[in-house]
């Protein structure tokens, strides 16, 4: 019983405690950056909408953890160093969203490639500080893998705001969802699932396209090169989505 109450209390401290102080922390600490003439579309403050998007991703983390996983020592694993980096991503994410409220005439219009850029610098460390100082847990691969999906969704939205991005790019960050909607639905259907390529192409061109979104976002960036980059560094990577359902769904020669 006493376990039961222990797993209780830091399941709520994880999906809810720890998503609102971090809201909370996070919008405070930018209402005090931010110009006090830069505001939000719409009367929407960007410090609050990068707090919400902040806490957003720590519960999707949370409310998705196994509860046999909340034993003695989950606090100290959580803010463990590996995590503390993926963590920092996780707010610069959470930046660079705050920005889809603001005009790109703001005076900041360097923040989100700043953040943005600093988050994929940092993709990897989080990883390999893992794996050498410490150890690889569930929560640090569903913090890693939440943060990148997130990044994916707010950098390019940004840049399409802002016209830096053509509309249609955005196809990349409803990817990922479509993806797993679809491997969901045939589970849900009954329908077999088969197991992912063996190939790390995925992450290559995953890294490809939040550099070329890093650029993107750049404000000296030659807008019109950009457009005409994107479909060249945009279709691989939806090449390899539909080649991943292929596989799963069994339709790909080799992988039934």
């Amino acid at each position: 019983m006493a376990e039961t109450r222990r797993r209780r209390s830091v399941r709520v401290g994880v999906g809810l405690g720890l998503p609102l102080l971090a809201a909370i922390a996070l919008a405070a600490l930018l209402s005090r950056l931010f110009p006090a003439d830069v505001t939000g579309r719409w009367g929407v403050s960007p410090a609050v909408v990068a707090g919400v998007c902040w806490a957003g991703q720590l519960w999707y983390v949370g409310y998705g953890l196994d509860p046999k996983g909340l034993t003695d020592g989950f606090w100290r694993r959580l803010f463990g160093l590996a995590n503390a980096v993926t963590l920092v991503r996780g707010a610069l994410y959470a930046v660079v969203a705050g920005f889809v409220v603001v005009p790109p005439e703001t005076p900041l219009a360097w923040v989100p490639a700043l953040c943005y850029g600093t988050g994929v610098a940092l993709d990897n460390l989080d990883g390999t500080v893992a794996r050498t100082v410490g150890r690889e847990t569930e929560v640090g691969r569903r913090l890693d893998m939440a943060f990148d999906t997130f990044g994916f969704v707010a950098a390019p939205l940004v840049a399409v705001l802002w016209g830096l991005l053509p509309v249609w790019y955005l196809s990349i960050s409803a990817a990922r969802y479509v993806f797993r909607g679809a491997v969901w639905l045939r589970r849900a259907r009954g329908l077999p699932v088969g197991d992912l390529p063996d190939s790390d192409l995925g992450k290559y061109l995953a890294g490809v396209q939040m550099g070329f979104v890093t650029v993107a976002l750049v404000p000296p960036a030659p807008t019109e090169l950009v457009w005409t980059i994107a479909p060249v560094v945009l279709a691989p990577s939806l090449a390899v989505f539909t080649r991943d359902y292929l596989a799963v769904s069994g339709r790909l020669p080799g992988h039934r």
